[in-house]
């Protein structure tokens, strides 16, 4: 057996999952479901029972894992997942979830999230969604992090994943501009990470209990304000960490794991036809 060479630019980018129209419809499902399962109490209306999502948390994790596991299986109908992408996807989800604890999440101290954006980056938005969702699975098992808050850590980092790899120039940006422009990116989705970790249990606050605690039934306006005020009161310093040590990880480390990523990837040649030679009679 043999990988026949690839043709092209050499620096092309290299996708171990290549979205096609199947793909693309059920990661927007995913990414649907996910919109209305964080967002749906702002909007609900004043006579809607909030405290009752609560119930319904396995019941969306089990949903979430379906529609998953139907983002892979139309990838692979559609030839974009071999078993050396699920090899590689196996690789840095290990090495994504034993990063997560090193810190123990202490003043946002989460390695991972740097090796998120890069791995995106390298290996593009369908890949990327699929990898943080399933890192955020197996860290969630190796530390007891399961709860009803699970799915929402796995379809937030797939988003945050998924996001490096649309970033622009992926075939011709390069060096220190391409360094720079994933740590800018890695800075602020570590912010989006935790507004949007924060909007799914804010809603379930005592309202008596806190001046920033969700009111059911207030306009939307002032549900936003108090939801401003309860991210800077709770976990500004939190989500400050982890998009600092983003920063800091993806500018000194970054460019050497791009370099070896990249040429893993080329090594893999995920998308190289592959053809078998037979013995000469």
């Amino acid at each position: 057996m043999k990988t026949a060479p690839r043709t092209g630019r050499p620096d092309r980018q290299v996708r171990a999952v290549r979205l096609g129209p199947r793909s693309v419809v059920a990661l927007l499902l995913v990414s649907a479901v996910g919109v209305a399962a964080f967002g749906w109490p702002l909007l609900a209306g004043p006579s809607s029972q909030v405290s009752a999502h609560a119930q319904d948390a396995p019941w969306l994790f089990a949903g979430l894992l379906v529609l998953l596991v139907g983002v892979v299986a139309a990838a692979v109908s559609e030839g974009g997942v071999g078993p050396k992408a699920v090899a590689m996807l196996g690789v840095l989800a290990a090495t994504g979830a034993a990063l997560r604890p090193i810190g123990a999440g202490t003043a946002g101290i989460e390695p991972m999230f740097f090796l998120m954006v890069l791995s995106g980056r390298v290996l593009g938005p369908g890949f990327g969604f699929v990898l943080g969702s399933v890192t955020m699975f197996a860290s969630a098992l190796l530390t007891g992090g399961v709860g009803p808050w699970m799915p929402f850590q796995m379809l937030s980092m797939g988003w945050f994943t998924m996001g490096a790899g649309l970033l622009p120039g992926p075939d011709r940006l390069r060096g220190r501009a391409e360094v720079l422009m994933l740590a800018a990116y890695g800075f602020l989705a570590a912010f989006a990470y935790g507004t949007v970790m924060n909007l799914a249990g804010w809603p379930f606050l005592d309202s008596l209990s806190s001046s920033v605690a969700f009111q059911a039934g207030a306009p939307l306006h002032e549900n936003l304000v108090r939801f401003l005020a309860y991210c800077l009161a709770t976990s500004l310093g939190w989500d400050l960490g982890r998009a600092a040590l983003t920063v800091v990880l993806t500018v000194t480390v970054g460019p050497a794991l791009l370099r070896a990523l990249r040429r893993a990837t080329r090594r893999a040649a995920f998308e190289a036809p592959v053809t078998f030679e037979g013995a000469e009679p």
